[in-house]
């Protein structure tokens, strides 16, 4: 690898996604250096470029937040034309990723199948609510219906209060990053092999893969796992707490000395050694009488006076920052999580940068988040060699 060239410079992307999952996927790859090529239907493009506002330059946040690092070209794959092109960046491409309804893209002749025919290195990601097999093979998946049906909104929310879900849309963040691993896995399996393959990622296997901790409860007891709101099932105190100027902060005592500390501090010294109180089990057995009086003792300070004196005793503990705050903190800036990117019709974009911090070769914002068709002509030239009266005539058509 020469000096400055990324990990994945080497590496062509075929991006057949759309709005979340795949396309979180396919940024964090372009991150690290892949060209990716967007696929989108002419005319309207990704959903996401839709779903505002708030809108930058004519373009959705929605979009904007996981579209950068990327090549837009518009091509119909319901046209045969269409479909041959499709076929023909395939065959010099290293990974498909595709979020269509099981089966779509197989009777389109696109499935991997297909592709394979033409690049047997290809590695192909298909990204489906359910995956390409059992019962629910067929039923539509989204975010919301998955964290309800994968178990986070039944222990998700306030103790007495519905089911919740988590604010963002978790289930798809995280599909992507389990087939980001998948994928440079196969990378690595075809560096040593020369063979292609098939990665079959779905949403519900996801949930389940991430319930942790709240999952392996389950499995060793036997016991569904109870909504704690803000708390934690299995430490004691480890939730937010009012202080005196009305403020929350976030206590998070994770062991018995720990606990022995912050006792001292809050005044309640004859906790620390009580046996209701002095071990984590103790604590999480006895959390309902144990809460209120540390809850009272929390009253007793503003605050930022509590940040203090817990950070001085190394007591983990965080304020509960709205967005505002949370980017405005020092330590976000120290890390540069914040990136303004060069846009042609907002001026500026800000977005949250890369969170991989590598030393020699550091991730980077090469692209904006391209405009709808931005790059057909330039792909088709470039990698298929097609000539401007053949990609005039592929555009009167509606192919492109």
């Amino acid at each position: 690898m020469q000096a400055g060239q990324k990990p994945l410079s080497d590496i062509t992307v075929l991006d057949l996604s759309r709005v979340l999952a795949g396309p979180y996927a396919t940024m964090v790859l372009g991150d690290l250096g892949a060209d990716v090529i967007k696929i989108e239907r002419p005319v309207v493009g990704d959903d996401t470029r839709h779903w505002g506002p708030p809108e930058a330059g004519g373009e959705a946040a929605y979009y904007l937040c996981v579209n950068r690092n990327k090549r837009s070209v518009t091509v119909n794959l319901k046209d045969a034309e269409g479909q041959r092109i499709i076929r023909e960046l395939a065959r010099t491409s290293d990974i498909v990723i595709e979020n269509y309804m099981a089966g779509t893209l197989d009777r389109l002749g696109l499935g991997y199948k297909d592709l394979k025919q033409v690049n047997p290195g290809l590695i192909y990601c298909s990204i489906t609510g359910f995956g390409q097999d059992g019962p629910y093979r067929d039923k539509p998946g989204y975010d919301f219906m998955i964290q309800g049906m994968g178990g986070i909104m039944s222990f998700t929310g306030p103790v007495e209060g519905p089911p919740m879900k988590v604010g963002v849309a978790i289930v798809d963040i995280t599909t992507g990053l389990f087939a980001v691993n998948a994928i440079l896995a196969a990378l690595r399996h075809r560096e040593k092999t020369g063979q292609g393959q098939y990665i079959d990622m779905a949403l519900l296997d996801s949930t389940l893969a991430w319930l942790a901790n709240v999952g392996s409860n389950y499995l060793v007891s036997g016991v569904n796992p109870t909504r704690w709101g803000n708390a934690h099932p299995n430490i004691v105190p480890y939730e937010p707490f009012l202080t005196a100027d009305g403020t929350y902060i976030a206590l998070a005592v994770g062991n018995d000395l720990q606990w022995k500390k912050f006792c001292e501090l809050a005044g309640l010294n004859d906790l620390a050694d009580d046996p209701r109180y002095a071990t984590n089990p103790a604590r999480v057995e006895n959390r309902k009488e144990l809460i209120p009086l540390v809850a009272e003792a929390m009253l007793k300070r503003p605050g930022d006076e509590w940040l203090a004196e817990l950070d001085r005793l190394r007591i983990p503990c965080g304020p509960i920052n709205t967005l505002d705050k949370v980017f405005a903190d020092p330590q976000v800036h120290h890390r540069k999580m914040v990136a303004e990117v060069p846009h042609p019709t907002a001026g500026t974009v800000k977005m949250v940068a890369s969170p991989m911090k590598m030393s020699r070769t550091p991730c980077e914002i090469r692209r904006y988040p391209p405009l709808l068709s931005e790059h057909t002509e330039e792909v088709l030239k470039e990698r298929l060699k097609f000539d401007e009266d053949r990609i005039r005539r592929l555009r009167e058509a509606g192919v492109i």
